[in-house]
């Protein structure tokens, strides 16, 4: 007897069960439908955005390869064009390389006023990575060690010479050598010095530094 009350009470149980899953299904059938279809389509559209994404970066990446190309071969013309155009409607980092690369080329074809100035162009640009302004800044910084003033160059790159800073004996060197082009031994020294000082500072580097400090030094020019 015990056993059959067990048994009807296990099969009501179970047809409750039933009765609240059909309810359920009744209920909210519609919105577990929804959710599911917006699972597929989140998937198959992020999906496709990788494949777009993919897709758009790898031809940017040809063109701008092809371009460079054409500035190994000595086209700059041609090469120029290409990386303007590559900046207007190049994908995601290569639009920003492209500018780099035609500031280069305009230093390349003897035109250090308009490389500085694309340089000068790529560093004030908020929505460019900061490593990239830096590096602009310092192309900046090295052209003008020729065509201007220690001022000039200290207004770019003094700022990089803190010891944290990861280009800092670029910028040591870049004014050290502005300096030194200037006349000023004493500036041109100081900065040599903390080449020479810095552990961390490349080899090369620091016997360029090490070499004009014995220039400074047999000149007689700083104390």
């Amino acid at each position: 007897m015990v056993d059959q009350n067990d048994s009807f009470i296990r099969e009501v149980n179970e047809e409750l069960r039933s009765d609240q899953v059909r309810n359920a299904w009744k209920r909210y059938s519609r919105i577990i439908i929804g959710i599911a279809a917006l699972i597929v389509l989140g998937t198959a559209g992020h999906r496709l955005w990788d494949h777009w994404d993919t897709t758009q970066a790898s031809g940017a990446g040809d063109k701008f390869i092809a371009a460079l190309t054409l500035a190994e071969q000595g086209k700059r013309d041609e090469a120029e064009a290409a990386l303007k155009a590559l900046e207007q409607e190049g994908f995601g980092a290569y639009g920003i390389l492209a500018r780099f690369r035609v500031a280069s080329l305009e230093a390349e074809k003897g035109q250090p006023a308009e490389a500085i100035a694309s340089f000068r162009t790529i560093s004030d640009d908020a929505s460019v990575p900061v490593a990239v302004r830096d590096a602009a800044k310092m192309r900046a910084a090295w052209l003008l060690i020729d065509t201007g003033s220690y001022a000039d160059v200290s207004a770019l790159v003094e700022v990089m010479a803190t010891p944290a800073h990861a280009m800092r004996n670029s910028a040591r060197e870049a004014l050290g050598l502005a300096a030194y082009k200037a006349d000023d031994m004493p500036r041109a020294r100081e900065w040599f010095e903390q080449i020479t000082e810095d552990a961390e500072a490349p080899r090369n580097v620091a016997n360029r530094a090490q070499m004009l400090l014995d220039n400074i030094k047999a000149s007689g020019k700083a104390p």
